[in-house]
């Protein structure tokens, strides 16, 4: 199958062409920039060197629709609906990386981005690109939309408590600590070395988008609205996300009660691990033994005193994140074995 990229200049956009050059049974036949056309990928992505030849095109939506059998978008927020809409009149198979095809109801967009989306009709044509929770609508999907890395990574952890009716729907914490990587490749005044070094910084620690793409999708599973209070920070690491999920028991239940709701919830899934360890150093999810892979580990524990579960739950945001997801799903969607281009251990140490 011929696959093109569109917008692949970025971190996430290389991090798509890392996964695609390798993988078993498709042929990148078109890579597109803006900024960087006529220009080697090599150049721009430079561990790419002797496994693409390429150059970046710009964008020619006849040549793209023609060239490929399935386009996977890495365009800012805002900027990606119209290309979307373009291919997928033209009926050509895609997976997005923006936001603007997660949300469901066109009045979260005003909400949590600021603007009113173009193509309203367009969004319940999307499916929300989490394998765990929607595999069979991928599979048959023309338009996929890949999550927000923080909210794949929180959802994963609290989803098996709201499938089982545990918690507290209307009182559930999110406080996620991520990579610099995850802002993306453009320089700003805050991603100097200087001054992006040895920071725990704290960014909208109230009413973050993200905020939003968790609340519909637990909402989906509860049949009920849940809220969530979520609160980013910036750290001292360049990839990885660690969500740590405060979440109030309805009843008290046991660990046991726990693993095994958590197996359940998980069981045959690819790319979940269960962390929790009674020996060693690593006995809950670490961000840093995920890097480089398409895993998100899952963990919990039991705070008794307060009829509390706390869940974690880590992951690479450019993987698991990203670019991962958009391969998992272009996996299920074109019918491949789901681990197909995928079959990475993390790297350690990083």
């Amino acid at each position: 199958m011929k696959i093109g990229v569109v917008g692949a200049s970025g971190y996430v956009g290389g991090e798509l062409l890392r996964l695609l050059v390798v993988h078993p049974k498709i042929e990148i036949s078109m890579i597109t920039s803006r900024q960087k056309a006529g220009e080697y990928v090599h150049r721009i992505h430079p561990s790419l060197k002797g496994f693409i030849d390429l150059t970046f095109s710009p964008l020619d939506m006849e040549k793209l629709s023609n060239s490929c059998d399935l386009v996977i978008t890495s365009v800012p927020h805002g900027k990606s609906n119209k290309i979307v809409k373009d291919l997928y009149n033209r009926g050509i198979k895609i997976i997005d990386l923006s936001a603007d095809f997660r949300l469901k109801n066109p009045k979260d967009y005003v909400r949590w981005y600021g603007w009113e989306h173009p193509f309203p009709e367009m969004l319940s044509r999307s499916v929300y690109g989490v394998p765990e929770l929607h595999r069979e609508d991928i599979r048959k999907a023309q338009l996929v939309s890949c999550p927000g890395c923080m909210a794949v990574t929180s959802l994963l952890a609290i989803k098996p408590l709201i499938q089982n009716n545990l918690i507290d729907i209307e009182h559930i914490i999110v406080d996620s600590k991520i990579g610099s990587s995850g802002a993306g490749a453009r320089a700003n005044a805050g991603t100097h070395h200087a001054m992006r070094y040895g920071v725990i910084r704290p960014y909208k620690p109230a009413k973050h988008r993200h905020t939003g793409e968790i609340e519909q999708e637990l909402s989906l599973i509860a049949k009920k609205e849940v809220k969530i209070s979520m609160s980013p920070h910036a750290v001292n690491i360049v990839r990885g996300i660690l969500t740590t999920n405060h979440t109030f028991l309805k009843k008290m239940v046991s660990e046991l009660d726990l693993w095994k709701i958590y197996r359940n919830s998980y069981r045959g899934e690819p790319f979940i691990r269960l962390i929790r360890d009674k020996k060693g150093l690593y006995k809950f999810p670490d961000p840093k033994f995920v890097v480089g892979s398409n895993f998100c580990d899952v963990g919990f524990d039991v705070d008794e005193d307060n009829q509390r579960v706390v869940t974690l739950s880590a992951s690479d945001n450019l993987m698991k994140g990203a670019a991962g997801s958009a391969i998992q799903n272009m996996n299920i969607m074109l019918d491949y074995e789901e681990m197909d281009g995928l079959k990475y251990t993390p790297l350690t140490p990083v």
